[in-house]
């Protein structure tokens, strides 16, 4: 017995005042720790005020640990008494349980008095509000952001056909015709070029890669259009830049007596530091008047300017013209017919704010072809620059990023399609390229002898306008049928005066016969293709039967991979795409 008392003793002593035995806590009454929940819900909302007291306060009060033990300064002495016991308020907000949805509405009127507690701001813009006079703006009261707005915009071809396309506001050219060309299924070479038209000016130019489909479009009248066509010369100055500018045309190759190479000369005029100057005597229509005048002007990026005394360049003397910056350059669509030109070698530097009046359009005309296409190059390069070359660089890049394509990219149909042998019981795909193009090959020899052999067996003449071999040429994008003289001309102009450019007609002297149509040093030039017989078999010929083809197909294939008594080999030929 004295032990126990003793132990018991001891215990007692080593509880700290303020502190109750666990017997005496079990030993209370249960009725304590029954609390009605909605007494103590509604004392909770009563005030916030309160609670925050009695949160600090309890903050107070608790005692504070060291290490993991009690701080006894902190502690009330031993005569202080007893800790009073806790009201079931506190036992609840330590132990009990508080319903969920109590909880969601004490954090919202907590959220509502903190709103209520801040001060009214003024709104600036009531008109972004919702409602109006609401002090406060709302969440959902700012604008969201708009997407890019769509567009309609109608291409036409050469042919006459057109299709509506939809575009965004910030599409270039560039990104148009690389739509057209995928729904064309046409031959993606990056020559491919929209073409601001505009019939009743008889004016058109090819735009920029870069420019916005829809800003040039705001600039353009009801009767103007775009055309979807080919133009191999839209950079081929970058590549062959003497054939472009004379020497006599350029100031400062006269300054140098033409010893500046040509990497140096597209330098100068893509260094916006420079200042080249492109210079010569060209016609020029004269305000409100049908006459022309011959004037010495002088193309700079200032502007371009004439001479009101003679040649002199002198700044008293030079008369601007036209400014490069808000105006663009176009080629006269039969200028003798509309504006009574002196040659057929018209441009035209129009403002971008001109659409149907012909009062500020200053109407220019050069002696011959390459006096023409020199002033309009030298204009797109002063006008921009290097944006020219980064143009022409873009698919040059893309190229190189494709080393093992050898051919242009062609479009999705066409790269679908996979050489066949059906020589064995079960056909196979020939996936090896070089025996693929050995098959094409033979194919094409044997289906040539085959068509020869019907030829003579299914004609009492050789001659006759039945065989194949006068007729499978026709379906050919380098056949352009029955055209005359003077509209191959307006074609091979249209889609560039580069060399090797070409296409095949028919004869108009001859019904029997067909011409070449090929472009040499920005020339055009003709060849008759004449029949002739034999052996029975009938066979084509450029040079007077020296070289003989079985059929058109075969000739162009001769001579663009040999020059023979051509001027050049047949490079690019002129194409119409039906949209």
């Amino acid at each position: 017995d004295n032990v126990d008392q003793t132990s018991a003793h001891g215990r007692r002593d080593l509880v700290e005042p303020g502190f109750q035995e666990p017997s005496n806590r079990i030993s209370l009454n249960h009725q304590d720790d029954d609390v009605d929940l909605e007494a103590l819900v509604n004392d909770m909302n009563s005030s916030f005020e309160s609670l925050y007291s009695t949160c600090s306060v309890q903050s107070e009060t608790a005692p504070l640990l060291q290490n993991g033990r009690l701080n006894r300064s902190q502690l009330p002495s031993a005569g202080s008494g007893t800790l009073q016991p806790m009201s079931p308020r506190q036992k609840v907000q330590r132990s009990q349980p508080v319903r969920i949805m109590a909880v969601r509405r004490l954090q919202e009127e907590e959220q509502q008095f903190r709103t209520s507690s801040l001060p009214a701001i003024p709104n600036p813009f009531p008109e972004l509000c919702s409602p109006a006079s609401s002090p406060v703006l709302a969440p959902g009261s700012l604008p969201q952001s708009q997407p890019a707005s769509k567009h309609d915009v109608k291409v036409f071809s050469e042919d006459g056909t057109s299709k509506v396309v939809e575009i965004l506001a910030d599409m270039t050219a560039r990104d148009l015709c690389q739509l057209l060309v995928y729904k064309s299924h046409c031959v993606d070479d990056n020559s491919w070029t929209l073409v601001e038209h505009h019939p009743h000016l008889g004016l058109e130019r090819c735009l920029e890669d870069h420019e916005l489909i829809v800003q040039v479009e705001s600039t353009m009248g009801s009767e103007s259009k775009f055309l979807f066509r080919k133009n191999y010369a839209k950079y081929e100055f970058f590549k062959n830049p003497m054939n472009f500018f004379p020497e006599q045309m350029v100031a400062w190759c006269q300054q140098t007596n033409g010893s500046i190479p040509q990497s140096q000369l597209l330098q100068n005029f893509l260094n916006s530091s420079s200042c080249p100057e492109i210079q010569g005597f060209l016609h020029v229509k004269e305000l409100g008047r049908k006459s022309w005048k011959k004037l010495f002007m002088c193309l700079r990026r200032s502007g371009l300017y004439c001479s009101t005394k003679g040649t002199s360049k002198e700044p008293r003397h030079l008369q601007l013209l036209a400014d490069l910056e808000d105006s663009n350059i176009f080629s006269l669509i039969a200028g003798k017919k509309l504006y009574n030109a002196p040659a057929e070698y018209g441009f035209c530097i129009k403002p971008n704010r001109v659409r149907n009046e012909t009062k500020e359009l200053r109407l220019l005309c050069a002696e011959d072809e390459q006096s023409r296409t020199c002033w309009m190059t030298a204009f797109r390069l002063l006008k921009y620059g290097m944006l020219l070359y980064q143009n022409y660089r873009i698919p040059q890049q893309r190229k190189a990023m494709l080393p093992h394509f050898s051919t242009p990219v062609r479009s999705v149909s066409e790269n679908s399609l996979v050489a066949m042998d059906f020589s064995g019981q079960i056909g196979r795909v020939i996936e090896n390229p070089a025996e693929a193009q050995s098959a094409a090959l033979e194919e094409g020899h044997a289906w040539r002898k085959r068509s020869t052999r019907m030829n003579i067996l299914g004609s009492q003449s050789p001659l006759h306008p039945s065989t194949l071999s006068t007729v499978i040429h026709r379906t050919q994008h380098w056949f352009h049928g029955r055209i005359s003289r003077e509209e191959s001309h307006r074609i091979i102009k249209q889609q560039g005066l580069v060399d090797g450019l070409f296409l095949l007609r028919d004869s108009q002297s001859n019904p029997k016969a067909f011409v070449l149509t090929l472009c040499h040093h920005q020339k055009i030039k003709h060849f008759q293709i004449l029949p002739c017989e034999d052996d029975g078999q009938i066979f084509f010929s450029l040079d007077d039967g020296n070289t003989k083809f079985s059929d058109l197909i075969q000739l162009v294939e001769f001579y663009q991979l040999n020059k023979g008594v051509l001027p050049c080999k047949l490079k690019h030929h002129c194409i119409r795409v039906a949209l």
